[in-house]
């Protein structure tokens, strides 16, 4: 327990850090529906209305991704996360993965609430927020790790030439790493068969402002 105390300690500055850039990203991506043009968002308005429809009376333009094809998107981003940690020189790719996440959910987000107010916060509360405060969680987790990682070696290898076995740092890292694949393979379960009924709840109210 107190190494682990130690640890979370010494890499508090890094969390925050890694939180503060994610959240960055989420702001940038909801200031860039503002930078749709008129065409683009009539289009964007015109895909969510239907989207809406389809998904209220049962559409066949409806369809809820699998657990394995939720679960693959998830994975392959830690993934990603894990393997430019591993290669060192992938460390500011890290920091890229986590700004376009937050990018992504706050153009998501911001779409539906620049397009149907609060019924689109509604919405988005349901269909985005729910495993996502899991998912961002655990990816964060495991930005952090990696950055660690790549630190340790570049400060071992590099600044101060040693030539020790790396064997129980990346045997460290990895099994972090595992620990949030678990963490989002559970999550995914949820994004699969709960946050699709929980969207049905909701899309009735904007399905009307849409017909």
């Amino acid at each position: 327990m107190e190494p682990f105390r130690h640890t979370l300690k010494d890499q508090t500055p890094l969390y925050v850090f890694v939180a503060v850039l994610f959240l960055m990203g989420v702001v940038f991506g909801a200031l860039m529906v503002n930078a749709l043009t008129l065409e683009q968002q009539q289009d964007l308005s015109r895909y969510l209305g239907d989207f809406f429809i389809s998904v209220n009376e049962g559409g066949e333009s409806f369809q809820p991704l699998t657990y394995w094809e939720v679960a693959a998107l998830h994975l392959k981003w830690l993934g990603l996360i894990w393997l430019l940690g591993l290669s060192v020189i992938g460390l500011p790719g890290i920091l890229i993965l986590d700004f376009l996440k937050g990018v992504l959910i706050g153009f998501s987000v911001g779409c539906l609430v620049g397009q149907f107010t609060w019924k689109g916060l509604l919405f988005a509360l349901v269909s985005i927020a729910p495993h996502n405060l899991v998912v961002i969680p655990a990816l964060l987790i495991a930005s952090v790790a990696a950055v660690s990682f790549s630190l340790g070696i570049i400060r071992s290898r590099v600044l101060l030439n040693r030539k020790g076995t790396a064997a129980r740092p990346f045997l460290s890292y990895t099994g972090l790493t595992v620990a949030m694949a678990l963490v989002l393979m559970a999550v995914s379960s949820f994004e699969t068969w709960v946050t699709p009924v929980m969207m049905t709840w909701v899309t009735p109210l904007i399905a009307q402002n849409s017909l």
